[in-house]
This record gives C-alpha cells, structure tokens and sequence, in this order.
C-alpha cells in the first residue's frame, strides 16, 4: 500500500507546524512548504527536522511556479493550506498584500490543483473574523458573512473559490471557519503570547510593564492542536464540507491577562498600560462558534479549555525565559 502523501502550505507557523508534526507521528510522508524568506525559521519543526517521512520544500504562494512545480511532483493525497497573512492589524497596513496572500493564491491553488493533480483533496482553513459585523449570540455554518477587514474579506474569497471549485470542477475541496486558537508556538505579536510572555518576563524581573489595547474585546480561544487534529479529521470524510471549530465560549483580553499574570503571583493592574494605537480601526462583535455540526459528523471535541491553554503556554514562557 502506498504510504499517503501530504503537502503542508505554511509549515513553519503555529498551525502548519503543528499538524506537521501530528502526521509525521502517523508515519505519513510530510511535505512541508515554507518560503524563502522563512528558512531561518524552523524551530517549530526542531524535533521532526532530520526525521526520513518529513521533508522541508521551498515556495512561496505568491509565486505559482515553484507550487506548481511542487504539485505536480508530488501529487500529494492531501493539501493543507496553513500559509496566509493572518494578522487582522497588519492587513489594514499592507491591504493589497494581504488579500493576494489569504484570497487571490486560494484560486491560484484550486486552479494548479485543477490542472495537475485533480485526485488530491485539499483542505482551506477560514476564519471566524469572517463573521466580523455579526450580531448573533453564536455562529452556525448557516450565517451570513460579514468582514470588516481586508484580511476577512480574503478569508470570504477564499471560501467561496472552493465552493466554486468544489461544485464546477467536482474538486475535493473541505474547509473549516476557525475561531481564536492558541498555543505555545505563537509568534509574539499575537495579543495571547504577548501576555504569557510579558508576565513570564515581569516575574523574572526582565520587563516592568505590559502594554495593550482593547482588554474588554471577548473572544472565542482554543487550542491549535485540536484544531489541527480537527482538519485532519475533516479531511478523512468521504463527502468534503466545511464546518465551524471552536470552543463555543468567549473571555476576554482582561480574563487572559488577570489569569496569566496570577499564574505566577502577580497582579496584572500593577503592570499593564493601555495603548489607544493598538485598538484596531473597527472593532468585530463577540463571535462565538456553535460546533454543533462538527461535533455529530465527526465527534469534534474541544479538549483543552482556556485554563489549560493558558497553563501551558505560561509554562513554555517561564521555560525559555529561564534559560535566556
């Protein structure tokens, strides 16, 4: 039998990195792409790096050759599209770049696929900010989109180019709307990992102050690699589909922080400082995921509440802050 092959778009972020390493496990052939510019960045994949079913490949989505030349190559059983631009505050600074990156490529890539590799399933990660100006209590598959940013509105494209896809080119297109999923392989600039590592650094004495914006905005946060788990579980239905993934409940900023900062012994009022300029141009309603679909088809379970997120990644702070 032959042992499956799977291309990871974005193999060096939390998401990309993530299932990388959770599919290694199973003892499939991982492909993973990361751009050019991202080769120096490959601690997330230190433990699989010389593994023999894992190989690091060069690409960029912005360039079509180097992943068409990759696809046909390959011609991978699943493709898991984890690269995008997915800072919502950088998307309204490089708005152009940003929907290329996150809506345009998605085209891009359905249309290589198309051409070259029609039998691989192909799997697009959306995201709950698509639901931007919704007013609902949760969000069901069913709700209308409604992005207030350009980062949401390719996320918007993209889905419906894989709808598109799906139906006209019978391709085998499944996706999934995520909300906030965190870990400890965040980049720093994301408001969760700014905060377990601020507190780690405030309690080791290496930073006097945290500094933020809008700490009342609720949000809906998991954890990545249920996530990921999640999309590979997707993927493995007959019928491709797209469902909502998410905890189905909302804490805010405040919660995250006060919780951080206690974990080791600290409060956070005595720390933190409010930036204006770090509150986005327009703010989303509170969004909350309703899995119910997810959870009949295929079992979906959010395992790993926001205590234990948090627990997990002030551990991974403390830790590398430590031995800094």
């Amino acid at each position: 039998m032959t042992k499956k092959r799977i291309l990871i778009l974005g193999a060096t972020g939390q998401d990309g990195s993530l299932l990388c390493k959770y599919l290694v496990k199973k003892k499939f052939k991982v492909f993973g792409l990361a751009r050019k510019s991202a080769t120096g960045n490959l601690k997330n994949l230190k433990e699989i790096i010389d593994l023999s079913n894992f190989k690091i490949l060069h690409g960029d989505l912005l360039d079509l050759i180097s992943i068409e030349k990759i696809i046909r190559k390959i011609k991978p059983h699943e493709i898991y599209n984890f690269a995008d631009q997915d800072h919502v505050r950088w998307s309204f600074e490089v708005p152009s770049y940003s929907f290329d990156v996150t809506g345009s490529s998605v085209v891009k890539l359905l249309e290589i696929i198309k051409n070259h590799s029609p039998k691989s399933k192909f799997f697009q990660p959306l995201s709950s900010n698509v639901f931007g100006g919704n007013k609902k209590n949760k969000q069901s598959e069913n709700e209308e989109f409604t992005p207030l940013s350009i980062y949401a509105l390719g996320k918007v494209s993209a889905f419906y180019a894989c709808e598109m896809y799906k139906k006209i080119h019978n391709l085998k297109v499944y996706s999934a709307i995520f909300y906030n999923h965190e870990s400890e392989v965040r980049p720093e600039e994301y408001v969760t990992r700014k905060i377990t590592k601020s507190a780690a650094r405030i309690f080791l004495g290496k930073q006097k102050k945290i500094s933020l914006g809008d700490i009342k905005a609720k949000i809906d946060w998991g954890y990545a690699q249920d996530y990921v788990e999640a999309a590979y579980n997707i993927m493995q239905l007959k019928k491709p589909d797209y469902f909502i993934i998410g905890s189905g409940k909302a804490y805010t900023v405040e919660y995250f922080l006060k919780k951080s900062f206690k974990y080791v012994g600290l409060n956070y009022k005595k720390y933190l400082k409010i930036n204006r300029k770090l509150i986005r141009p327009i703010k989303n309603s509170t969004l909350v995921a309703n899995t119910s679909k997810a959870r009949k088809v295929f079992k979906f379970k959010n395992k790993t509440n926001i205590n234990k997120i948090i627990s997990i990644m002030m551990e991974n702070d403390l830790k590398i802050e430590s031995n800094n």
